[in-house]
């Protein structure tokens, strides 16, 4: 018989929170790890010596598992083509905002795991290590595995499900379509294979042997125990989390999750170049949610952060990632470690 995912992971409940970049650093991943599930730390954002600082803060808030989670993408190769045409798709809100479209930098924002993050992750030796986008390169997982880690990873359709499971994931999580952030689909970039979690989580639960966690439109304990009773070995929870203390979501975010924007949400890729979920915004409506002039991921970025930081300055999100799942009826400030408790009775009959 495979082992609980308690016992997969070393955990007291079968809880995790959803590793979510540019919202969030260590504290939020330290409270609910001390409170008995499993906290996660993103790290696609940061630079070397930032993780090495996150993770000792994590090695020393803590004395239970952890989860550090990377991407996995391939860097695309700049297309001047493409760049230029995403420019010029922004280049009226340039103008509007009285900045220079010229003087913008070109940049990745976000880097894919590698050696020299392997390196350092053997050093403090991660319980629980987590990727999107797929995994990594075999001799890459390989060496996250020496030290005892379990892999885990994002599945959006049974086919990923499958991939993962014969490329040395321990546990899949199946990822519906309500899910805030990033999608993390790999096999291909049709967005209309996406479903929602009901109907995903049995079908992945069917088709693997290994433990699946449900991630999607979870937000209560009753989402928890309608997950458990389709089959799923545990859960994973992000956007409850984001209205949390412990969360660095910015003033901005937390009040349009508060409130009845955070009830139309979209998938797009103007932020970064990948289909990812959040609140409905100017640009989403105005270049809309898939635009085909969209460098890859994740080039899209540099061009949209001036924009995003000179609306800010002003209390204007309409240039921000709002990233949100469907159901935000869970963001309440509240500390993590009471959200995580008040999820947990979900797990109990």
């Amino acid at each position: 018989m495979n082992p609980s995912l308690n016992e997969l992971l070393g955990i007291e409940v079968p809880l995790i929170q959803a590793p979510m970049a540019g919202v969030q650093a260590s504290a939020l991943a330290i409270a609910v790890s001390n409170a008995g599930a499993l906290g996660s730390l993103p790290c696609a954002m940061f630079s070397p010596q930032s993780l090495r600082d996150e993770l000792a803060l994590l090695a020393s808030g803590t004395r239970n598992p952890f989860n550090v989670n990377f991407f996995c993408h391939t860097p695309p190769q700049p297309d001047p083509a493409l760049e230029a045409r995403w420019r010029q798709a922004l280049a009226p809100y340039y103008a509007e905002a009285g900045l220079d479209i010229s003087a913008v930098p070109a940049g990745a924002g976000r880097v894919p795991f590698s050696a020299e993050a392997a390196d350092l992750l053997h050093e403090f030796r991660p319980a629980v290590v987590s990727f999107h986008f797929g995994l990594p390169s075999p001799e890459l997982l390989q060496r996250v595995k020496s030290w005892g880690a379990r892999v885990l990873s994002s599945a959006t359709t049974v086919a990923e499900a499958r991939w993962l499971e014969a490329h040395g994931a321990d546990a899949v999580i199946a990822q519906g379509l309500e899910a805030g952030g990033h999608r993390g689909m790999f096999l291909t970039d049709d967005i209309s294979t996406q479903v929602g979690t009901l109907a995903l989580l049995p079908q992945v639960v069917q088709a693997v042997r290994v433990p699946v966690i449900a991630a999607g439109g979870i937000a209560d304990a009753a989402g928890v125990r309608a997950a458990m009773a389709l089959g799923a070995a545990g859960v994973q929870v992000g956007t409850a989390y984001l209205c949390c203390p412990q969360a660095s979501t910015s003033a901005l975010h937390r009040a349009a999750l508060q409130s009845e924007a955070a009830r139309h949400t979209a998938l797009t890729n103007v932020f970064t170049g990948r289909p990812a979920r959040g609140i409905v915004n100017r640009i989403i409506r105005e270049l809309g949610g898939m635009s085909a002039a969209v460098p890859a991921f994740p080039l899209a970025t540099a061009a949209i952060a001036p924009l995003r930081a000179h609306a800010e300055k002003s209390g204007n999100s309409d240039f921000s990632p709002l990233w949100s799942g469907q159901n935000a009826s869970g963001c309440r400030d509240i500390d993590a470690a009471e959200l995580t408790r008040e999820l947990a009775a979900g797990f109990r009959h």
